[in-house]
């Protein structure tokens, strides 16, 4: 196996051939696990090709064997699940979970994430951050070991909680933002590509509702500790996936051409995708100004401030939308069914001013765009072709909701008994598996950036022998910051040795 890689080739056909659709229900159950760390080794594995300009045998074996809608499926599953099934598991009465690995791995409600702080679990929360943003395709990972400790027993019986930021909803997302770039890869995903640019138009609605840019607002400092951090994880991680599935739609319309007619459709008329993108364009989440007054900019997974001198480069995120309303507006096909209507015309003609010489500079390609703007305003398109035509409409979303319908307390009733209580040895099980999915080895080969000493913050050779987590540059930072780490270190220690 090459240095830093996750998967070889072999294992990757066989944890890509067992990929299955699950139902609702079974969502956070044995197998269901099982099958989210096949994905996040695959999401790897897919990462490091990528990078590296290596074989790409991960986007290869999705291909062949036709998994790509079945990763549609659990993305649209695991959504449906968080919106309908997770608050009413928070509601119920018994629900005071063992384990909560699955719901960390799905959850990413806000409403349901402050009911579920009220339940009678102290946690006492410690560990290192280890932060993995990768340079492809706007993707970033991010980890946090958790040595937790449940003071109302006794004895405080140990969990090791790995808290995987980029949850089961953001490993797919992330899987398919890689290999969707593949004109291949799309078209195989058939008649559920709409089911996906539906989803990809639900976030980008949520990012486009954001009212001041990406600015993280106040906790409410009254709140406890982990339904802050919760909170926090759950804007951060949302806003993630909503930038990723712009990225996606941006390849949908790459290959527009190719696909069923009903996906021009659904962007260009039922959802009016290039009025959506006019007003990401205008708003520009990804940007905000810091309480310095200084200008940030969104990418790699974090937050960076500009100088001066590139304030005017445009950023991938702004590049992904330019590439997309090129798309949707210049290509053939997307003119003549689109509708320049007065209110879609008056939005378009909205870009004009962003098309400055030094936007063009950097995309020359939209001098293109520039022109038929200046033409639209002169002019007034025909209306749109109105062929009888039979239209696809997408399924998975209305069929997983008409299936479980009226059932969602049951399913969460079944999911207190099964997923949410396992025994002491189930629990441990569960974390080492985790803890050699997110091997910190190979995860340290994709982070940019060298560690750094926990003490000084230089650049960081060496790791405590004990916990092999915390990083430093030489002895006497160690000893100095022992004092800090102990208890930490003694924790995590004891966790391993148990298991």
């Amino acid at each position: 196996m090459a240095a830093g890689a996750v998967l070889f080739p072999v294992e990757a056909d066989g944890y890509t051939q067992s990929l299955q659709e699950f139902p609702l229900k079974d969502i956070g159950s044995a197998r269901w696990f099982r099958q989210h760390e096949y994905i996040e080794k695959l999401n790897m594995q897919a990462i490091i090709n990528a990078t590296a300009n290596q074989d790409e045998f991960v986007k290869e074996t999705i291909y062949s064997h036709g998994k790509v809608s079945t990763l549609i499926h659990e993305l649209i599953a695991v959504e449906v699940w968080k919106q309908k099934v997770f608050p009413v598991l928070c509601q119920l009465q018994d629900f005071t979970p063992k384990s909560t690995f699955p719901i960390y791995i799905v959850i990413n409600s806000e409403k349901a994430l402050k009911t579920l702080a009220t339940k009678s679990v102290n946690w006492v929360a410690m560990g290192k951050l280890v932060r993995s943003g990768i340079r492809l395709r706007t993707l970033q990972m991010v980890e946090k070991l958790f040595i937790l400790v449940d003071s109302e027993e006794e004895n405080s019986r140990l969990v090791v909680f790995w808290n995987t930021e980029i949850h089961h909803e953001a490993t797919i997302i992330n899987l398919l933002e890689t290999i969707f770039y593949h004109k291949d890869v799309c078209d195989s995903a058939d008649d559920t590509v709409l089911d996906l640019a539906d989803y990809c138009h639900r976030k980008l609605t949520l990012l486009a509702a954001r009212s001041d840019g990406c600015e993280k607002e106040e906790l409410n400092r009254s709140s406890p500790a982990s339904l802050e951090e919760l909170q926090k994880q759950s804007q951060e991680l949302e806003f993630d996936i909503s930038l990723k599935a712009l990225s996606i739609l941006r390849y949908i319309t790459d290959h527009i051409d190719s696909l069923p007619l009903s996906v021009q459709t659904r962007l260009l008329n039922t959802h009016n995708v290039p009025c959506v993108l006019v007003h990401l364009m205008e708003y520009s989440p990804w940007s905000r100004h810091n309480s310095k007054g200084e200008l940030q900019k969104y990418a790699d997974g974090k937050w960076h401030t500009i100088p001066i001198e590139d304030r005017l480069k445009i950023t991938k995120l702004d590049g992904q939308v330019w590439i997309a309303l090129y798309n949707l507006v210049l290509k053939p096909n997307c003119q003549q069914r689109y509708d320049f209507n007065n209110f879609n015309k008056n939005q378009l003609l909205k870009l004009r001013s962003f098309l400055t010489e030094v936007v063009i500079d950097q995309l020359p390609n939209l001098v293109e765009l520039q022109r038929f703007l200046g033409h639209l305003a002169m002019t007034d398109p025909p209306p749109p072709k109105k062929d009888l035509i039979l239209e696809q409409v997408p399924d998975i979303w209305d069929r997983i909701i008409r299936e479980n319908s009226n059932k969602w307390k049951a399913i969460a009733k079944h999911q207190v008994k099964t997923a949410f209580n396992l025994s002491e040895q189930d629990l441990r099980e569960q974390a080492h598996r985790l803890s050699e999915t997110y091997n910190l080895d190979v995860m340290e080969k994709l982070i940019p950036d060298r560690p750094k000493c926990a003490f000084c913050g230089a650049e960081a050779t060496k790791r405590c022998s004990r916990c092999q987590v915390e990083r430093y540059c030489q002895r006497d930072c160690q000893v100095k910051h022992w004092s800090k780490h102990k208890k930490a270190c003694d924790l995590m220690a004891v966790a391993a040795k148990k298991n």
